[in-house]
């Protein structure tokens, strides 16, 4: 990062569009330029023109003409900064950017590093250490549902949510002081009952949060579906009709699929990671052996597995199927739908007595399909859409989508459950008001309030430059 005070400037968009932006800011943005910049109007100063103003002219060098752009100017504290700052919109030319750049270098101008324009709109107060993450993540976003989780947190919804919780420890807090402060004379300020009533809500809350990641990581980065299934029951002819597209091999040879293959589908705004499997069964083949090891390893992390059986396949090993994913799946709670696929070659008759006998409540949700009739696939996509609670997208302020919030969230609940241990065990305030301290440390952590020099390095080394 560069020295207070400097002034910064990078490109911030990226290459194959027709125009490109160059992003300055810093005390003296405005001035500085306007020693490479000669606006149109031969009226108009951008040094004492007002901020939100968008005046066309040219960049030049001495006497070397650059390129025709559009300058805007933001006074501070009134931008994204909250500095003095200037963006220029030139043509994409690779080579006008960098010569733009490097005349603003010429006058003194030094380059961001990533993530340092965010930086300072942080360091200056323009949004808190939550909000700064959220923008990387709306940048990143490739689902409807990831931007929304997203937009919330940039909003401040998350973080007005940390905060409340951080300002009810601080009032706990300071009455556990105050009988510090008395201890001589056995004073209590506050009745125990009440005081482990609140920290019992608190930690509910936090809890809650800390449980809703699951669901906030595997919506920012594409919920993880696995097909599994003995081999030849058409796991890949699957996997090619929900892409539309031919993704795996398909053969008639059991054991064609010997490595995962995964590949992304959206539907209905959410992003799904669909992994085909290497067929589930014993093997005296090495390689054949080692896919099936990595079936069970994706499987143990799977949020959702399509079962894939055959529709003639008798009742009994279907279920015998389904308890067998059940059980590899158990760690990690996956949900699971059992697709019997090769209905068309199934006898109606049997389907629906299939259907009447596997839908009983309690069963495993069940779906027919015909990879190569492509019936059922709509069928299909409404479970996988059901099998996310996106009714909870409803709240995105409760939901978690950062593994370092995730993180202090689980040290806030460990440190309030010693409190808690600590009213029940008669523990001197001395050392309760410890673990609270700790709890308001970690919920600091969130937004920024307790900003580690380390830790804020590492959060804004991932951001792209120019932002």
């Amino acid at each position: 990062m560069t020295q207070k005070g400097t002034i910064i400037c990078a490109p911030a968009t990226s290459g194959g569009g027709a125009i490109a932006l160059i992003r300055l800011s810093g005390p003296g943005t405005i001035e500085t330029l306007a020693g490479v910049f000669e606006p149109a109007d031969k009226q108009v100063d951008i040094r004492i023109a007002k901020g939100y103003t968008l005046i066309y002219g040219t960049i030049s060098s001495q006497s070397e003409f650059i390129d025709e752009v559009l300058v805007s100017l933001f006074r501070a504290p009134h931008s994204y900064t909250g500095e003095e700052m200037a963006e220029i919109s030139c043509h994409a030319s690779p080579f006008i950017q960098q010569r733009i750049i490097e005349i603003l270098i010429g006058k003194g101008v030094e380059t961001a590093t990533p993530g340092e324009f965010t930086m300072r709109a942080f360091m200056n107060g323009k949004m808190d250490l939550s909000q700064a993450e959220a923008v990387a993540d709306i940048i990143a976003s490739d689902s409807e549902a990831a931007h929304r989780l997203a937009a919330a947190q940039l909003r401040g919804g998350f973080s007005k949510e940390i905060e409340k919780l951080r300002m009810e420890l601080l009032s706990f807090a300071s009455l556990i002081e105050l009988e510090l402060d008395f201890s001589e004379e056995d004073v209590q300020f506050a009745d125990r009952f009440a005081m482990t009533e609140t920290v019992i809500k608190i930690k509910s809350l936090v809890d809650r949060l800390a449980a809703s990641f699951r669901l906030g990581n595997a919506i920012k980065n594409g919920i993880p579906v696995v097909i599994a299934g003995r081999p030849n029951v058409g796991k890949s002819s699957l996997l090619n009709v929900l892409l539309q597209e031919e993704r795996a091999i398909v053969s008639e040879i059991p054991g064609t699929t010997r490595d995962t293959i995964e590949e992304v589908l959206h539907v209905n705004g959410l992003l799904f990671r669909f992994i085909d499997t290497a067929g589930l069964r014993q093997s005296d083949d090495e390689i054949e052996t080692l896919g099936v090891q990595r079936t069970r390893r994706k499987l143990e992390a799977a949020e959702i597995v399509l079962a894939v059986a055959e529709a003639n396949d008798s009742a009994e090993d279907i279920v015998g199927f389904a308890r067998s994913m059940t059980e590899m799946t158990r760690a990690k709670g996956a949900k699971i739908i059992m697709v019997l696929n090769k209905s068309d070659l199934a006898d109606p008759a049997r389907i629906a007595d299939l259907r009447k006998e596997l839908s009983q409540p309690g069963h495993i949700p069940l779906v027919f399909v015909s990879a190569t009739k492509l019936s059922g696939m709509d069928e299909l996509k409404k479970m996988l859409t059901s099998s996310v609670e996106t009714g909870r997208l409803n709240t995105p302020q409760y939901i978690v989508t950062n593994a370092r919030h995730y993180e202090a969230l689980k040290n806030v609940s460990e440190s309030l459950q010693r409190v808690l241990d600590g009213f029940r065990d008669g523990i001197p305030t001395v050392l309760i008001a410890t673990d609270v301290r700790q709890a308001i440390y970690y919920l600091g952590l969130i937004t920024g309030k307790i900003t580690p020099e380390d830790i804020l390095g590492q959060i804004f080394s991932k951001f792209c430059i120019g932002k």
